[in-house]
């Protein structure tokens, strides 16, 4: 028997092709499993309502909502709802990464859950762009709200490869000069930059008060390093190849990988990013909740 989760696998919904047919059964996935979440929406900018509060005008309650959730929700009004979101996918040669067959690469689980999040933040009438980039911006769509929008920010990420190197903390400090009106700027990568040079472009982004979300996207192999014996490594950005015995660079290489995470998380805490690590072997859904309850928490 098949579940949601079967087919929410990102490594069966990528043989699709199709990626507005992803967005949609990765959004309707995830709309399904809410009733095991105690959260409504999937964020409380991303939503059209807001919990009741004491002193509310009950004649803004939301009743079809009431009869579905037994919860009581105030309609916003849309002054209030419209949010502009942008998009930043990183599109770096070590974005193509994957381990193996059996695995995605962390582009195409990029681009799927960046089409998802537009086909939800299109639902709720938000207003979405899409920027892509390597060294430098390579593509930039401005935020809209028509649901036409869809497929202008599918068709780009369909269109979408790895490219040249990263250069990630100067690619976002442009694009924090460049995007002048407050948003929200959900940035989706693998990171592989310096820590501190990357926490300094997007402190550039708070300044200005846009919202910042960053999903760090790691394959499992790259977080577990499941390798053995004499092995070959190529740096996918610069060619540069090293043979040695796995074994030899395990325990440094995860103590590294260990500190530049946790550099990540305590400095974007600091400053009020929303961090969100999340391995490319993870359904979608799950990885949408389990932001939520972060989000929430």
């Amino acid at each position: 028997m098949q579940t949601t989760h079967d087919y929410l696998d990102p490594l069966a919904l990528s043989q699709l092709g199709n990626l507005e047919l992803i967005a949609r059964l990765v959004v309707e996935g995830f709309v399904t499993g809410l009733h095991r979440s105690p959260h409504q929406g999937f964020n409380v900018e991303f939503s059209e309502h807001r919990q009741y509060m004491p002193g509310d005008e009950i004649r803004h309650i939301d009743w079809k909502v009431f009869g579905k959730s037994d919860r009581y929700y105030i309609k916003k009004f849309e002054e209030e709802t419209n949010l502009r979101v942008y998009l930043v996918l990183d599109a770096s040669r070590s974005m193509a990464y994957k381990f193996n067959d059996s695995s995605v690469t962390k582009l195409r689980y990029g681009c799927c859950l960046a089409a998802a999040l537009t086909y939800l933040m299109l639902q709720q009438r938000d207003s979405v762009g899409l920027v892509t980039f390597d060294q430098k911006i390579r593509d930039y769509i401005p935020p809209r709200s028509i649901s036409t929008h869809l497929q202008a920010v599918v068709s780009k990420l369909q269109d979408t490869v790895a490219g040249n190197e990263t250069n990630l903390s100067q690619v976002l400090a442009d694009l924090a000069k460049r995007i002048e009106r407050r948003g929200l700027v959900i940035v989706i990568s693998d990171l592989l930059d310096q820590p501190d040079e990357v926490l300094s472009a997007l402190k550039l982004f708070r300044y200005r008060k846009h919202e910042v979300i960053v999903f760090h996207l790691l394959d499992h192999a790259e977080k577990n390093f499941p390798f053995r014996g004499t092995i070959s490594f190529e740096d996918m950005e610069t060619g540069a190849q090293v043979t040695t015995q796995a074994e030899s660079l395990r325990e440094s290489y995860l103590t590294q990988l260990h500190s530049c995470i946790q550099s990540y998380e305590r400095g974007f805490g600091n400053n009020m990013i929303d961090y969100f690590q999340i391995e490319t072997t993870t359904p979608f859904d799950q990885s949408l909740s389990a932001y939520l309850s972060h989000r929430w928490h």
